[in-house]
């Protein structure tokens, strides 16, 4: 729409300055002749913007206007407000500057949309890091369609939910009380409260949704944040961890953090003249430590010994197996099927 292409072509000023038509154009996916018409229309409306003739000119706005983001649409500037995690911004130092931003971004906002961003940065919540287990297995089958959850959440409605559980593959059926929606590495979930008490619903499991007429009965003083990150730590978080060095080959350090995100104990060396690389994971037993024998020498345990000598085990009867170079010369049991 026209009246979008005119509030971009201020935003973009405002932002860099003076820029040629032809850069405008391109950025805008129009013609120059369409960018030329589009200014004289913002000069019309009282725009002070202008024209420099030459190789060096282009077009600009008069110094110090500055323009309310009055274009924006209420779902455009409700998806303004889907942050990160607050941990995300946390690590990275960002913390202070995120509220700094928000604050300014809300105010820079027209009033009537300010109450929609605000909800949305209270009910939705993006969390890029994967769960500590591992990798979470997809579910297929039908899913309930999200604009019903987001219904719930943002009218503030109790919400009825048929939902099957991935353990027992059990269908029940519950009246929640919804808090918001998480993505947590691609996956999302309801956070709400069955009973007073607090729950994590995969979407993908939830067979159909309801909106109730009846309004939503949280508990006082709660939002998402607070409740997503209690159930994230009683999932994550390991009561006794088994703490394990492993020194990585650089080569493959990118992969291995990549692959081990969830489980990294503090912040990998930073030293690039060094070949090998000391990383500190935690992990919740030994048996689940011996995934590291899948980098083969690209990744060696340096402590503790105990996993050390297990995978020197393992190791040495993976390749018991191989050495005959006969198939099926060692039976193994049956494996448990999974569930």
């Amino acid at each position: 729409m026209r009246s979008e292409r005119l509030l971009s072509v201020m935003l973009l000023l405002q932002t860099h300055g003076q820029l040629p038509a032809s850069e405008l154009a391109e950025r805008l996916e129009v013609s120059v002749r369409t960018v030329m018409r589009d200014v004289e229309a913002l000069s019309a409306a009282g725009v002070p913007v202008y024209t420099v003739r030459g190789p060096h000119g282009g077009i600009a706005l008069l110094p110090g206007y500055r323009t309310n983001v009055t274009g924006l649409t209420t779902n455009e500037a409700r998806a303004l407000f889907v942050l990160l995690s607050g941990q995300a911004h946390a690590e990275l130092g960002l913390g202070q500057s995120l509220g700094s931003a928000l604050r300014k971004l809300m105010a820079a906002l027209p009033a009537p949309h300010r109450p929609d961003a605000d909800l949305a940065s209270r009910r939705i919540l993006i969390d890029p890091v994967r769960w500590r287990g591992g990798p979470t297995r997809a579910v297929t089958g039908p899913a309930v369609d999200l604009a019903v959850l987001q219904q719930a959440i943002f009218t503030d409605r109790r919400l009825r939910l048929r939902y099957r559980h991935g353990r027992d593959s059990r269908v029940g059926s519950y009246t929640l009380d919804p808090y918001g929606l998480v993505n947590k590495a691609g996956v999302w979930y309801l956070v709400a409260d069955h009973r007073g008490e607090p729950g994590l619903f995969r979407t993908d499991r939830a067979l159909s949704g309801t909106v109730l007429e009846e309004p939503v009965r949280r508990r006082d003083g709660l939002e998402l944040a607070d409740v997503w990150n209690s159930l994230r730590r009683h999932i994550d978080d390991i009561p006794a961890p088994l703490l394990v060095t492993v020194s990585v080959n650089r080569d493959i350090l990118a992969r291995f953090l990549r692959i081990h995100e969830a489980d990294l104990a503090g912040p990998s060396s930073t030293d690039h003249r060094l070949e090998r690389v000391p990383v500190e994971l935690r992990f919740r037993s030994l048996g689940a430590a011996e995934a590291l024998l899948a980098f083969g020498t690209d990744a060696e345990v340096l402590a503790p010994a105990e996993l050390r000598q297990a995978l020197a085990r393992k190791a040495a009867d993976t390749a018991a197996l191989y050495a005959t170079g006969q198939p099926g010369a060692v039976t193994s049991r049956r494996a448990t099927p999974d569930r």
